[in-house]
């Protein structure tokens, strides 16, 4: 019995739990499902809610897009009328306009129908007046024929005899009339030409007086004492040798007391060579790299001096406006020769002629002075550049932009060129004035001149030469190769060859001997 009553209580322990989680998910089936409806019929509530804002929504959005419609419709019907107005406007235009065009048309068409009929009657009218000229001319042709057959049966003459008469009497008439008038002309203009030519030449002469020129090719230095001819010849010569290698000239060191010669045919170096000398003296250092120097710095003061010079002859002159490289241009001209007449005052003697020429004659006084201060600038560098003095004075002055008569001056006073002006006319008298007159020039010394510059030229034109000097009045050539590019060997070769060159390209008197010099210099810093 207990047993059993213990079995019953562990039944119902068992068993209540079991039917209390049942009846609870029963329970809680029911909950759910009355939530799920409740939930469910929310949702229903809710979606009609969405359904009927969503179909007054659509609602609106239709309205207002049919107002649009509506509104963009009444503009392209607005705007296709517009269009269609216009459209019928301009159609109206063009309708006028070509309405217009068609009666313009017609009314040319009948100003050409009465033009035409102009033309037509014109022409018949121009053909019988043709017809009656041409009735008029036969007519005065047999009446002229006729006049002349009764003037030869008259005069006993035929047409063509008489007129060959009437002509012949006209012609030896007119010559003689002709020739009386032109021998009176020719005769009045040489009585006056000469005249006044004669009277402007001798007053233009008397006015200037300038002394005869004559350039040598040799200057003379004098020596406080016969002891310093020894130390410019220095140890072995190396003093005398450097001195002639950097100035270009030959030193004469004979006998004569305390005095040495520069011997060359170029001023401008025998004056750097007298001024280095002169320093070299007074300074009392006397070696090679002294030499070097000094006349580096002499060159520096020979430019100086030549730019002095053109300017102080342009004031001289009262010639203005010359630009820097005309002045110093005319400061090399007196370093410069012509047949033995120096350039600068050569210059300035026909500036001077042609001022009181133009002056004379009612010219423009100072385009030829001008002119003929130019007139041989290129004189200055034609050992320089290719070319005549002509040509090359011509360029330096258009480059510095001098008027075209003063161009005209300088091109024309050889007669290159036709002369189209007083002033360059009296421009090539003078220059011809000065260069005629005895002792101006002597001829020998110009070709003499010109033989020297060939010898250089036919040096300088071989590869490697540095320098070119000919000396000893042309007896002799020194060229000074460049050691790194002229071997011992090259520079025999090229003694002959230059030998050979001269031979075959230039005359001379006697002997020329050509030097190859190469020297090879080591230089180091005493620090």
């Amino acid at each position: 019995m207990a047993l059993n009553m213990l079995n019953a209580s562990t039944w119902m322990v068992i068993v209540f739990p079991i039917i209390g989680i049942l009846l609870g998910a029963v329970a809680g089936f029911f909950v759910a499902k009355v939530m799920e409806r409740s939930q469910k019929d929310k949702s229903t509530q809710s979606a009609s809610k969405i359904i009927e804002k969503a179909l007054q929504e659509a609602a609106t959005v239709k309205k207002e897009a049919i107002l649009e419609v509506k509104e963009e419709t009444h503009k392209l019907r607005t705007q296709i009328d517009e269009e269609k107005r216009e459209w019928h406007g301009e159609r109206q235009k063009a309708e006028q306009r070509f309405t217009t065009r068609e009666e313009q048309i017609v009314k040319r068409e009948e100003i050409l129908a009465n033009k035409e009929l102009s033309i037509e009657n014109t022409r018949a009218d121009i053909e019988n007046t043709k017809k009656q000229v041409t009735k008029n001319l036969e007519d005065s042709k047999a009446k002229h024929e006729a006049a002349v057959e009764k003037l030869e049966k008259i005069t006993g003459l035929t047409k063509a005899q008489a007129k060959k008469e009437i002509m012949d009497s006209l012609i030896d008439d007119a010559k003689t009339e002709a020739a009386g008038t032109v021998r009176k002309i020719i005769q009045d203009a040489e009585e006056e030409g000469g005249k006044k030519a004669r009277e402007v030449v001798c007053n233009a002469m008397q006015r200037l007086a300038t002394d005869v020129v004559g350039e040598i090719t040799v200057s003379t230095i004098n020596l406080p004492t016969d002891e310093v001819k020894g130390r410019l010849i220095g140890r072995e010569g190396r003093n005398i040798r450097a001195l002639e290698a950097a100035t270009g000239v030959d030193l004469i060191i004979d006998d004569t007391p305390e005095a040495i010669t520069i011997s060359c045919f170029d001023p401008y170096r025998r004056e750097i060579a007298k001024l280095s000398i002169e320093k070299l003296i007074q300074d009392g250092r006397i070696h090679p790299g002294r030499i070097e120097e000094v006349v580096e710095r002499a060159k520096k003061e020979i430019d100086n001096q030549i730019k002095e010079i053109g300017e102080s002859t342009a004031y001289e002159l009262k010639v203005h406006g010359l630009s820097p490289e005309i002045i110093r241009t005319l400061g090399k001209l007196k370093f410069r020769t012509s047949y033995g007449q120096n350039q600068l005052i050569h210059s300035k003697e026909v500036a001077f002629l042609s001022g009181m020429m133009a002056a004379e004659l009612g010219a423009n006084e100072q385009i030829a002075k001008r002119g003929g201060l130019l007139h041989d600038l290129g004189k200055a560098l034609d050992h320089e550049q290719d070319g005549t003095h002509v040509q090359i004075g011509v360029e330096m002055a258009t480059r510095a932009k001098e008027s075209k008569e003063v161009i005209h001056c300088i091109e024309a006073h050889h007669g290159d060129v036709p002369f189209q002006s007083l002033e360059a006319i009296i421009v090539q008298i003078a220059d011809a004035l000065s260069s005629s007159r005895p002792g101006a020039r002597r001829e020998n010394l110009e070709n003499y001149i010109k033989r020297l510059k060939d010898l250089e030229e036919i040096a300088n034109n071989k590869p490697g030469v540095e320098k070119t000097f000919a000396i000893s009045a042309g007896r002799e050539i020194r060229v000074i190769v460049k050691p790194e590019q002229v071997t011992d060997e090259q520079a025999l070769f090229m003694a002959s060859e230059i030998a050979k060159e001269i031979e075959e390209k230039l005359t001379y008197p006697g002997q020329i001997k050509v030097n190859v010099i190469r020297e090879t210099r080591a230089t180091q810093l005493a620090k």
